[in-house]
């Protein structure tokens, strides 16, 4: 029988200190992929030790990669790929498996990946994908007797293309990147995804030798090189957990200060912040988050860049458990992105899922109309409530963080399982909590 983890959280515990968040998870995976476009070594720094990364990393070694690690420093060299095919079990645990087509197809014009796993957070349509390459002259076919997509090149190899995606597309967007910069000829992306991870992204490419860049908002020109060559590049700070550890602050009436950041990147839930009468306050070297008296019931509809981001729903939704009043947040990016809300209410919030009367639905969401399984996409909290103690489980990453944050600030002790989709994304969770007062300890049992 297999080990299982859960964390034990005794809440009511004031969070104080101050942290530096890890090297963006959104941005790491990327980079990964990016370093298989050259022969040369890539050295990758403030790399955010969590598990997708790792399995990553099991990927470029199955393919023919030489991966090292110093500290959170890594080197990865692919000089030469000894197969094209992901296999199975690594591509059944991590999303962003699919986006090795493009190295592939870039360097041995042909690839077999399986389709990808990942966070339960909705079907996340790799169409969008799929379509984009195709422009790009690659033949790509779904077997279903095996499971996998089959896809090659013409006899030129990457050719350049217009493409304009239905939807935005952060991963579509990228993995277009990835494959047109050493395509022939040059790329036009339009509609395509503008949020800051893209552009560090192609801040990382540029580097590498590419020739991207942005003409207007969302539209990104790529001019294909032959060769693209080693580079060392640092990851910035990931603005997800800045948010997290934001929220614990506030909820557990403490006061943290996150180190090394720029409100720039945070921008949209600052203003979140001022319209609900939470504490922050701009400091030389970071910015603090601390309770600070009554909150103020909200609305907000969560959207692709520049709007609210969808990874911040659940902690935001379990922070108006606290405001006075009625809130409501709507997910148009996800189909399926409220699985904690039972948990939650086993904890004493009082959440009700609902779905809001549209005109026009397919405009007002971002995910494909036809994957939407009769999932709710809206929630209304009613605050404040005094949380209380109980035993939930994670479904998915954001999910994850958001039930740590309730039992946080949740009188009595909390037992959470599944905390193994936490360590995807976050980096040594509980141990950075202890730091800051929290009462919270990893238990193994069978």
């Amino acid at each position: 029988m297999r080990d299982i983890e859960k964390f034990i959280v005794k809440g009511r515990k004031k969070l104080i200190g101050k942290i530096r968040v890890s090297g963006s998870k959104n941005v790491a995976l990327k980079v990964l992929v990016a370093a298989c476009l050259t022969d040369e070594e890539v050295v990758v720094e403030n790399v955010p030790l969590i598990t997708d990364f790792l399995i990553m990393t099991e990927i470029i070694e199955q393919l023919g990669g030489v991966v090292k690690r110093k500290d959170h420093s890594y080197s990865i060299k692919l000089k030469e790929f000894s197969g094209n095919k992901i296999f199975l079990d690594k591509a059944a645990e991590i999303r962003t498996s699919f986006m090795f087509l493009a190295p592939l197809l870039a360097r041995e014009r042909s690839a077999l990946i399986p389709n990808p796993g990942g966070c339960r957070i909705g079907a996340r349509p790799i169409g969008r994908i799929v379509n984009g390459l195709q422009k790009m002259g690659v033949k790509i076919d779904y077997e279903r007797e095996d499971g996998y997509f089959h896809a090659r090149t013409g006899k030129d190899g990457l050719t350049g293309t217009e493409y304009a995606f239905s939807k935005n597309s952060h991963t579509g967007t990228e993995t277009m990147l990835l494959a047109a910069v050493l395509a022939k000829g040059k790329t036009v992306l339009k509609n395509a995804a503008e949020e800051p991870e893209v552009d560090e992204l192609i801040d990382l490419l540029n580097k590498m030798g590419a020739k991207i860049k942005r003409t207007k908002p969302r539209v990104i020109e790529i001019q294909g090189v032959k060769k693209l060559h080693g580079v060392k590049f640092k990851i910035g700070p990931d603005r997800n957990e800045v948010v997290t550890f934001a929220v614990a602050a506030i909820m557990t009436r403490g006061d943290i200060l996150v180190e090394d950041i720029k409100k720039e990147s945070i921008k949209e839930f600052l203003e979140k912040l001022d319209e609900i009468g939470a504490g922050y306050k701009i400091e030389k070297n970071g910015i603090r988050f601390f309770g600070n008296g009554k909150l103020k019931s909200t609305d907000i509809i969560t959207n692709f860049y520049p709007g609210f981001m969808t990874d911040w729903q659940g902690p935001w939704t379990i922070l108006m458990t606290q405001a006075f009043g009625v809130s409501k947040v709507h997910e148009t990016v996800y189909e399926n992105r409220f699985t904690y809300v039972d948990e939650l209410n086993k904890m004493g919030s009082d959440i009700r899922l609902f779905n809001p009367v549209l005109k026009n639905p397919a405009k007002v969401y971002n995910f494909n109309i036809t994957d939407d399984n009769n999932y709710y996409h809206a929630v209304e909290i009613t605050g404040p409530v005094v949380l209380h103690n109980a035993a939930v489980n994670i479904a998915d990453l954001r999910a994850g963080a958001t039930l740590v944050i309730a039992a946080l600030a949740a009188r009595g002790e909390s037992v959470i399982f599944g905390i193994e989709h936490l360590d995807r994304g976050y980096e040594n969770f509980e141990k950075r909590l202890l730091s800051l007062g929290a009462n919270i300890k990893r238990v193994t049992h069978e």
